[in-house]
């Protein structure tokens, strides 16, 4: 059960950040689409191995702080989304193309935190991280593939509401991610 459901779990946040790109993006190409896909997938497939590895020397470490990272890229890209939504006029082009640059990146590691904790803990439990590793790349690909174009088709129908609106799905995000760490870890 490794293989399919905390493959699916991690997927999740990348997922639902997926869904706010489309939102934001509206017109999205091929090759966004498959950027997104790529590089979350990416991210969540090496993430967990580099936990695995990582384990022994720095996992004491690493949870210290992953949650107040990924907060802060969450918050920061969906303060910046929201804004962006009421501030068409002005040109960013990082803000208008959120697949390019410094934010797919960001968003990549933020949303790929989680599984580099799973590798943390499968390190300790001497699971083999492998055949995990793999199913989550494939799987978040394919989320994330299917949820910006949820997502523009969303964004198309309903407009700046649903940038908003992504916008604040970020942010929720991030707040989930540090109120589980602060609270229930």
């Amino acid at each position: 059960m490794d293989f399919f459901f905390i493959p699916t779990a991690l997927a999740m946040d990348a997922f639902a950040v997926s869904i706010s790109l489309g939102i934001s993006i509206l017109n999205v190409t091929k090759k966004q689409a498959l950027k997104v896909s790529f590089m979350f997938g990416f991210f969540q497939f090496i993430m967990p191995i580099a936990g695995y590895l990582l384990a022994s020397l720095f996992s004491k470490y690493i949870q210290a702080f992953d949650h107040w990272i990924a907060f802060s890229l969450l918050i920061y890209l969906g303060v910046n989304m929201i804004v962006e939504s009421f501030n068409k006029d002005s040109f960013n082009k990082n803000l208008k193309d959120p697949t390019k640059g410094k934010n797919i990146f960001l968003l990549s590691i933020a949303t790929s935190i989680d599984a580099m904790a799973i590798g943390v803990a499968f390190a300790v439990l001497k699971k083999s991280i492998i055949i995990t590793s793999i199913s989550t790349g494939i799987i978040t690909s394919l989320l994330s593939l299917f949820g910006i174009k949820c997502g523009c088709f969303f964004g198309k129908k309903f407009g700046k509401i649903m940038e908003v609106f992504g916008g604040f799905i970020l942010i929720f995000i991030g707040s989930k991610i540090l109120i589980e760490h602060l609270f229930f870890n």
